[in-house]
Parts: C-alpha cells; structure tokens; sequence
C-alpha cells in the first residue's frame, strides 16, 4: 500500500487527508445520532405525565434539558411555562422553536463537509489524472513527436499516478457520498419526529397554562 501511495505522488496526499477526516467525521455522526441521544422513545410520554399536575421546577427542567436533544426542545417550553406562568401560547411555541433550531443546528453539523468531501475528492483525483499527463507528455524526447519514444520508466510513473488518482478518488468519494445520504436521510427523519413532539407537548402546556 505504501508503495502505491508513493508511486501515485503528491497529488495522493490531499486525497488520503480528505480521506482520514471523512472516517472522522462518519464516526462522529454514527456515535452523534443515537436514537438515545436525539429522540429516547419514551421521552415525550413520561415528561408530559410528571408535567400533568403542574409544571416541574428547575431542577426537573435542567436534568430534562441535559437527557437529549428532545429534551432540550421539551425543556425551552417547561422554562418559559416556568418564567412566565400567564404567557401565550405564541410564547410557548417560539421558545421550542428557538430551541429546535439550534437542534437542528447539531443535528446537521459536519454534513456539508461530508458533502464536499464526497464533490471534492473524484476532482482530486482528476488532478492527479493531469499532473500525470503532464507527466506523460514532459517525458517523451524534444526531438520526437511520437508518443511513448522517451524515457519508459517516466512514461509509465506517469500512466501509474494518473491512474492511482483517479481510482483513489472514486474509492473515497463513493463511501462518503453513500454516509451522506444515510446520514442526511437519518437527520431529515429526526426533524420531522422532533417537530410532531414538539407540536403535540405545546398543545399539552397550551392546556397546562390554562
């Protein structure tokens, strides 16, 4: 392998760096959007049946908050009901909304560098596909005009860094694309969920309130 890797040049080494900072990042994503740690399943029914009798206090909203990025999203409503008994149920809906677009923030982040990961890389290796030829061409004699009458060994440490390249980038370029759309899927998926519970714990503090 690191034959290859010093057959290919230097155009490789951007490739292996985009390479090693796309296992990065799905690694961080995989352990990032755990159901438990986005949305706990029973989350949702167990704060509104300890929040049916009254709203819970501080200490109750604090732990909610640090469960998951439901509670977060549960929690901004529960602070709101809590700082402001009396107030709308405007009020209500915007402080969840604040709190689930910075959700949405985390839930999204390092997929538009995955994302450029997986344009960028098949580029790269097109780079290096040129810087071959060049390479190619640089080799052949002055005087000839036949392709392939220069020197052999640079002729074929050309071809191989064309060709080292160009498959170098599809190989990184076809994963990372493929972690993007599962994990842009997954993210989409948890959004949705995100706002029906948000929806349906506003119409139960709509109800609290009064």
């Amino acid at each position: 392998m690191f034959s290859i890797i010093v057959a290919a040049g230097w155009p490789i080494w951007p490739l292996l760096a985009c390479s090693v900072i796309a296992l990065a990042l799905v690694i961080e994503r995989f352990t990032s959007l755990k159901t438990v740690k986005v949305l706990p399943p029973k989350l949702l029914d167990e704060t509104i049946t300890v929040s049916r009798g009254a709203v819970p206090g501080p200490d109750v909203v604090t732990k909610l908050e640090s469960n998951s990025m439901l509670g977060q999203v549960l929690a901004a409503g529960l602070r709101a009901l809590n700082a402001n008994p009396r107030c709308t149920e405007e009020d209500l809906r915007a402080a969840m909304e604040a709190s689930g677009r910075t959700v949405a923030h985390k839930l999204e982040r390092y997929l538009p560098a995955l994302a450029t990961i997986a344009s960028a890389a098949p580029l790269l290796g097109l780079l290096g596909t040129v810087i071959g030829m060049i390479e190619i061409f640089g080799s052949q004699s002055p005087g000839s005009g036949a392709v392939g009458s220069g020197n052999p060994a640079q002729l074929a440490h050309g071809i191989s860094i064309a060709l080292y390249n160009t498959a170098f980038g599809l190989i990184v370029a076809i994963p990372t694309l493929i972690f993007w759309r599962y994990f842009r899927s997954r993210v989409d998926e948890y959004l949705l969920n995100l706002e029906l519970s948000g929806e349906r714990f506003a119409r139960h503090l709509n109800a609290l309130r009064k």
